[in-house]
């Protein structure tokens, strides 16, 4: 059995997390027509956000340009705002992707109302705050995601022949 760097697997993680993601939303869906489906797609993405993210921590943290981090959202999405985004100079956007994404995800476990209407999941706050998601809204964050995996991809291809064993 090949020995993995911890970065190439978060790598295969994520690359699997999209595909999924991107199948559920561009086969499953279509057949069943139930937008609870889409649930699952977001939770795929923000799987594949996460692991895309933690692809450039854990090399990063291999050669030893940032800190120890702890194995959660927050300290990871923390130390790649404050350090490896910056560096590599990757777009702001990715971020903001990230954090809403979490967010309906967050909102959907805490949420004591839900329903479906036209095709669209509607997650509802306490204070009845609403928060939809669609199939286009999907697609857009598959699109932003696969983006983000591809400049993850190419920031650790740089030296990862050294780790080829």
């Amino acid at each position: 059995m090949q020995y993995m760097e911890k970065f190439q697997e978060s790598r295969e993680k994520a690359r699997r997390n999209i595909m999924l993601a991107d199948h559920m939303l561009t086969q499953t869906y279509p057949l069943i027509k139930d937008p609870k489906l889409l649930l699952a797609v977001i939770e795929n993405i923000f799987l594949a956000l996460t692991n895309s993210m933690a692809t450039v921590l854990y090399y990063e943290r291999l050669f030893k340009r940032i800190p120890p981090f702890h194995d959660n959202f927050e300290s990871k999405f923390n130390l790649f705002k404050m350090k490896t985004a910056i560096r590599y100079n990757i777009s702001q956007e990715y971020l903001y992707l990230m954090q809403e994404v979490k967010d309906i995800i967050i909102e959907h476990r805490k949420s004591p109302v839900e329903f479906t209407r036209e095709n669209k999941f509607v997650i509802c706050s306490s204070t009845y705050n609403m928060k939809t998601i669609s199939v286009d809204q999907m697609k857009k964050y598959i699109q932003k995601t696969k983006s983000f995996l591809e400049i993850a991809e190419s920031i650790v291809s740089k030296n990862e022949s050294i780790f080829v064993k």
